[in-house]
């Protein structure tokens, strides 16, 4: 059975319907400090959860980590899981691949079912199969690629949200429009990010996962155009392993950061229209803001880059764009290209 995404109106009759779906002769919900104090309270009283164990880990990135998941498959362990039994990950993009990859590896698999509670992991970390962890200070070094029976997305979960991570999770929407089309794209950059209305964030966010759903089905293991959603992840990571070290920002920031590196790439190299990567840059800049690097970090920055899991031979791999819509993948660049657009990033 292939992974379903679920658009809930219904949480309650929804998470029931999908628990009766998959095996479960016991139930577990994984959730971090910060979603077991603020989402866990949502369901924890539902007929179908009256039975289930909770199983909480630290909250943040910087718990995505070994020990974090040796401590969930202890728990579940101690608490008599067996390989009929089903996880649920109540949480961010850290808990549903943490505890994607708990539940792919405890027993050689486990059923499970995300309930994403942030907007990055609606759009981006719950959907396409990609579970794992932080290992030796580089990002999801380890993983498996293994489908959630179930993604059920409700919008009330944003309610919990910050405005950070509201920003973090737009920023693989945009990513999304670009590699859409022009009304989508057109619709992103036009969004009043600073007051969301839930109801239309929920209709793009179906739209955002419908475009990712759609590349996943086709290249499920990242061998083509899957490659098409790592626009903005190349210099997107480097920028988040470098503040990892100094002050940490949030993913969907680093990706933005990095969209605006690429886009401009995307200007110089593959012919796309310098007014709509205007339109995108000013956007990201009026709601990000930046981070501050200066010329002597670039070696630094290019250096992390080499150890994208997206590289070929230690070639830095880049996707690009040759307008909203025309992918580019497997795109090279040479260190003095990679150079401008860090100094547009800094000047533009």
């Amino acid at each position: 059975m292939e992974q379903r995404v679920i658009i809930s109106k219904n949480l309650k009759e929804e998470l029931a319907a999908a628990i009766s779906e998959c095996e479960h002769d016991k139930i577990f919900v994984l959730t971090d400090k910060t979603t077991e104090e603020l989402c866990w309270p949502v369901i924890n009283k539902f007929f179908s959860l009256k039975k289930a164990k909770l199983i909480t880990i630290p909250a943040s990135d910087n718990h995505k980590t070994i020990e974090s998941v040796m401590s969930v498959w202890e728990a579940l362990g101690q608490q008599g899981a067996t390989r009929h039994s089903c996880m649920i990950n109540l949480g961010g993009g850290m808990v549903t691949d943490l505890g994607g990859f708990a539940a792919s590896t405890f027993k050689r698999g486990i059923d499970f079912i995300n309930i994403p509670t942030t907007l990055l992991a609606m759009v981006d970390a719950s959907v396409g199969g990609k579970t794992g962890i932080n290992f030796n200070g580089l990002k999801n070094e380890i993983g498996v690629f293994n489908d959630s029976k179930f993604v059920i997305l409700n919008t009330t979960f944003l309610k919990t949200l910050d405005q950070e991570n509201i920003c973090s999770g737009y920023a693989e929407m945009l990513k999304h429009g670009l590699i859409s089309t022009n009304k989508m794209w057109a619709d992103l950059v036009n969004f009043d990010l600073q007051h969301p209305e839930l109801d239309t964030l929920q209709r793009m966010v179906a739209e955002s996962v419908n475009v990712k759903e759609h590349i996943v089905k086709q290249d499920p293991h990242e061998k083509g155009i899957r490659k098409a959603l790592n626009l903005g992840h190349t210099f997107g990571h480097a920028f988040e392993s470098f503040c990892m070290k100094r002050t940490p920002i949030l993913h969907g920031y680093a990706v933005a950061y990095g969209l605006i590196c690429e886009l401009y790439m995307s200007c110089m190299k593959t012919g796309f229209p310098t007014d709509k990567m205007r339109q995108t840059v000013s956007f990201i800049q009026d709601n990000f803001g930046s981070i501050n690097i200066t010329c002597d970090d670039y070696d630094e920055l290019i250096e992390l880059m080499t150890h994208d899991k997206k590289n070929t031979a230690g070639t830095i791999n880049f996707t690009l764009l040759g307008n909203i819509g025309d992918i580019k993948i497997n795109q090279t660049a040479t260190t003095e290209e990679i150079k401008e657009c860090l100094d547009f990033f800094r000047e533009g």
